[in-house]
């Protein structure tokens, strides 16, 4: 086993693992599929230890092979905090800042923090990426993304919230909802007769229904199961049944009334948190940590 780890063999078992194939990895570096075998297989040499394993679907790492992914990624995040910070030194404030969040996030935050960024730093840019609690987390554990915006993840000793602010999950029904007129606070079970659409489960919203439903002892049963929160927002404005939301999701329809949200009386929905998360140990460059600023601020005024 040699002492030293050569980053650049690393390429080669890192693009084969995100890529799925050697063969795809070779047409992404632009050379032959055997060269992508020799290096890989060098690189299992020198730690004398295998790094993949070979499947009739393409290759998935070991846990050593984990563990050399996890330093590349770690490894290659350090550097591009590193150039960003010399660019700062040279008074030049360029670079991408990279956002991964939940699509419900995205008005608020095209409103308000990007749209200062984008005065404030016109020279730099911003990656955005939309996605589910569980797929978000994943890219700022993995350093795909500099900050993740998320609502109620679990717990995971990989990342750190930066902030948090208290959105309570609550009934969001059209104008004539059977129940509207009625007094409430409710209960969860008081929506159960009714048509119900719910993202999937990949999702914070619907990981923290599900904690609700076990404390409660009920079981949601929705009739439209989707990833989309203009989709959830159209079942209720067509009065087809109610969802269950934070208001910052739907401001504008609640605005506007067209949408209504009622109270529900459940600790665990009422004390819903959205989070706003990095890596921990990451050292941010100098863009992401004043995107980390806007954001901060911005959560803890979301409408």
């Amino acid at each position: 086993m040699h002492d030293n780890i050569r980053d650049a063999r690393i390429v080669f078992l890192f693009e084969s693992v995100q890529r799925g194939t050697m063969r795809a990895a070779a047409d992404a570096l632009n050379v032959a599929p055997s060269a992508v075998t020799r290096q890989i297989g060098l690189l299992e040499q020198e730690l004398a230890i295998p790094l993949i394993e070979r499947h009739t679907r393409g290759v998935t790492p070991t846990e050593a092979g984990k563990l050399l992914l996890a330093y590349f990624r770690e490894q290659r995040a350090h550097q591009e905090d590193l150039l960003s910070q010399l660019e700062e030194i040279r008074g030049l404030r360029r670079g991408t800042v990279r956002i991964a969040l939940g699509e419900g996030f995205v008005s608020d935050l095209m409103a308000g923090p990007l749209s200062r960024f984008a005065r404030d730093y016109p020279a730099m840019s911003v990656a955005l990426d939309v996605g589910g609690t569980n797929e978000v987390m994943r890219q700022v554990v993995e350093d795909e993304a500099d900050i993740g915006l998320v609502f109620s993840p679990p717990p995971d000793l990989k990342l750190v919230s930066r902030t948090i602010s208290k959105q309570p999950l609550k009934a969001i029904v059209g104008p004539d909802f059977p129940l509207r007129g009625q007094a409430g606070p409710f209960r969860m079970a008081d929506f159960l007769p009714y048509p119900l659409a719910l993202n999937h489960v990949t999702y914070g919203m619907r990981q923290v229904l599900q904690l609700a439903e076990e404390a409660e002892k009920i079981r949601l049963s929705p009739s439209l199961t989707t990833n989309s929160f203009y989709i959830l927002r159209q079942f209720v404005k067509l009065q087809l049944g109610v969802t269950f939301l934070p208001e910052f999701v739907v401001s504008s329809e609640l605005a506007a009334g067209e949408l209504f949200a009622l109270p529900v009386r459940q600790s665990i929905l009422e004390n819903a948190e959205a989070h706003l998360i990095t890596r921990t140990g990451r050292k941010l460059s100098f863009g992401a940590n004043k995107m980390l600023q806007y954001m901060a601020s911005g959560l803890s005024s979301l409408r």
